[in-house]
């Protein structure tokens, strides 16, 4: 669908035509991936018949910029909102994959959504696009907001923020920061029309029978010594306990130094938090002003600390998170499943990266539909009470069914 209203730098809105469904069915799935090879192929049996009214598209960075796949996906789905990122691999059920496309389409029986994007520049407009796409979603009978936003040019602890400080109490969001593989070089969201830079896009649901469960979990360990952030700017980082951050960091990579920013995602930071550690990656590093640019805030005055991975508890994370998301739907068996992960997720765990999903498959059962990327950050509470947060390095699973 085309947005009816965009301007840059404000928000835009797109409706599904079929904006409410009362039939005693609930959610229809039907999913398909596309490879430069094979083209389009169903994934399992497809029931939907172009009756989707929401297409979640998930695709490399290459793949996302080709109109026609975008094009030929909307002839399946004529009527159907169209909303994906690009990424640094793609999930379709336990399988992942790069430089190819997934699209889930839903079919809502009992529920309706509404979406709404706006473009930004840079990422001191954060917290103000946070505020807005939160005040452009209607409030009454809003249960759940999905967000899929640009990875390079967004803080995303400012949008996060922006978005929790003006969303009703008991509206959590979920979602994640578009990826690039390991190139760290162009991100693109699509919100209804092409996929472009600069871009978030925002996903309302409404309806009493529609359940949502969320959990993000890690796996990482802490190494080396403890370190207090002293000279820092939103999420570019100057300086610990007065020293270069830069220099301190490349002292810890060692060897791995060279491949920087790519390889720093190997060796994220946890910033000591009252509610619990919250890990942040490094998108980009500064030589000439030796800094270092993460993916969310950077408090002066907070504590950090190094990380390393775990094999066995990165598994088990993705598995954590798939329980915690399950017990929040109170009974219900899972219709969707989306599955957001870290690319230092990725990176580290290699030929074992389905693992992780396999994991999250044997809790959720084999009724769920599993969906998802690997990005360049999460979003989800941090509990109950912080209804959002950015997380990195986590596996941040967000849960749907309709009862």
């Amino acid at each position: 669908m085309r947005p009816s209203n965009r301007l840059r730098n404000g928000p835009y809105f797109m409706r599904s035509r079929n904006w409410l469904f009362c039939r005693e069915a609930g959610m229809k799935i039907e999913q398909r991936y596309w490879t430069e090879g094979e083209g389009w192929q169903l994934e399992g049996s497809g029931n939907l018949e172009g009756a989707a009214d929401w297409v979640l598209v998930f695709g490399g960075s290459d793949a996302a910029r080709e109109a026609t796949c975008l094009e030929e996906l909307r002839q399946y789905y004529p009527d159907a909102l169209v909303m994906g990122c690009s990424t640094a691999g793609e999930i379709c059920g336990t399988r992942v994959r790069d430089d190819s496309i997934v699209a889930t389409a839903v079919h809502f029986e009992h529920s309706h959504i509404q979406p709404a994007g706006i473009d930004i520049t840079d990422a001191g407009e954060s917290h103000d696009a946070g505020k807005r796409l939160a005040l452009s979603l209607s409030h009454e009978g809003l249960v759940h907001v999905l967000v899929l936003s640009d990875g390079l040019r967004v803080n995303g602890s400012e949008l996060a923020r922006g978005l929790r400080e003006n969303l009703p109490q008991g509206v959590a969001v979920t979602g994640g920061l578009a990826g690039d593989g390991g190139r760290f070089a162009h991100t693109l969201v699509c919100a209804g029309g092409k996929a472009a830079e600069g871009r978030i896009a925002a996903l309302g649901f409404y309806g009493d029978r529609l359940r949502v469960g969320y959990g993000s979990l890690g796996g990482w360990d802490t190494f080396g010594t403890e370190r207090l952030i002293t000279k820092s700017k939103g999420n570019v980082l100057y300086e610990l306990d007065g020293e270069s951050a830069l220099t301190l960091y490349k002292k810890y990579l060692g060897e791995h130094a060279a491949g920087l920013p790519a390889t720093a995602l190997l060796f994220p930071l946890a910033l000591r938090g009252e509610q619990g550690d919250l890990v942040r990656t490094v998108l980009g590093v500064d030589e000439a002003e030796q800094s270092m640019t993460f993916a969310g805030d950077m408090p002066e005055g907070t504590y950090a600390r190094l990380m390393k991975a775990n094999f066995d508890r990165l598994v088990d994370g993705a598995s954590g998170a798939a329980g915690v998301s399950h017990e929040m739907l109170n009974g219900s068996s899972p219709d969707l499943a989306i599955l957001i992960s870290c690319v230092g997720r990725k990176l580290v765990l290699k030929q074992r990266i389905e693992e992780e999903v396999e994991g999250v498959r044997e809790v959720l059962g084999e009724h769920a539909v599993l969906t998802g990327f690997y990005s360049y950050g999460e979003i989800c509470p941090h509990d109950a009470i912080t209804r959002c947060e950015l997380h990195n390095q986590t596996m941040t699973i967000t849960t749907f069914s309709e009862n």
